[in-house]
């Protein structure tokens, strides 16, 4: 995880009114006699010195002991000609830890038609094991028509994962159209 060594530039948040010790205890840790704020991304630093950003902590997943960002599989899947726009997130899993769930929305929405997504299913299979390796294939693929997002396009992994855990999403309100959600809870709920 990247950490910046305290203290933080002016105009970086300092706190959270009202809860200084929740803050402090959420973004900080002290090593030696150092404090750390914890950035909740993944970095990598190469031989050269140079830093790399892998995405999220909550956008990484282990599958089987290897880690894996979701944007990388996310970005293989769009390699397909065929597919418009995916999200994968990281679902439980009892043997491997965590397994990879794609959501695809294909560029053609008319065609839902279960032999062509089990055609499109084992190109997606085939073009993830070339891109990334077996272990990154995801456990499920789903055909959606749209992925929840909010107004401003970012993409609302927590309500996807919260539906396929058959849990409550919580709050919706910046989504942009709660009824992109239904054809997901039709997949799980069924």
């Amino acid at each position: 995880m990247l950490c910046l060594k305290a203290p933080l530039p002016p105009g970086s948040l300092q706190t959270i009114w009202g809860d200084d010790n929740r803050f402090i205890d959420t973004y900080f840790f002290k090593n030696n006699t150092s404090y750390f704020y914890k950035t909740f991304d993944f970095a990598e630093i190469d031989n050269e010195g140079y830093y790399y950003m892998l995405g999220r902590t909550d956008d990484v997943i282990n599958v089987a002991g290897h880690r894996i960002g979701t944007r990388e599989l996310e970005e293989a899947l769009q390699l397909h000609e065929r597919v418009a726009e995916t999200a994968v997130i990281g679902i439980q899993d009892k043997i491997k830890g965590q397994v990879p769930l794609a959501f695809i929305v294909k560029k053609e929405v008319a065609d839902f038609s279960e032999n062509d997504n089990d055609t499109l299913r084992e190109e997606l299979d085939a073009l993830i094991t070339e891109e990334l390796g077996r272990f990154a294939k995801p456990k499920q693929m789903h055909f959606v028509p749209n992925l929840p997002k909010t107004r401003s396009g970012k993409l609302l992994r927590r309500a996807l994962q919260a539906i396929c855990e058959g849990r409550d999403p919580g709050d919706l309100t910046t989504i942009e159209d709660n009824n992109v959600l239904e054809p997901i809870r039709k997949i799980f709920n069924s």
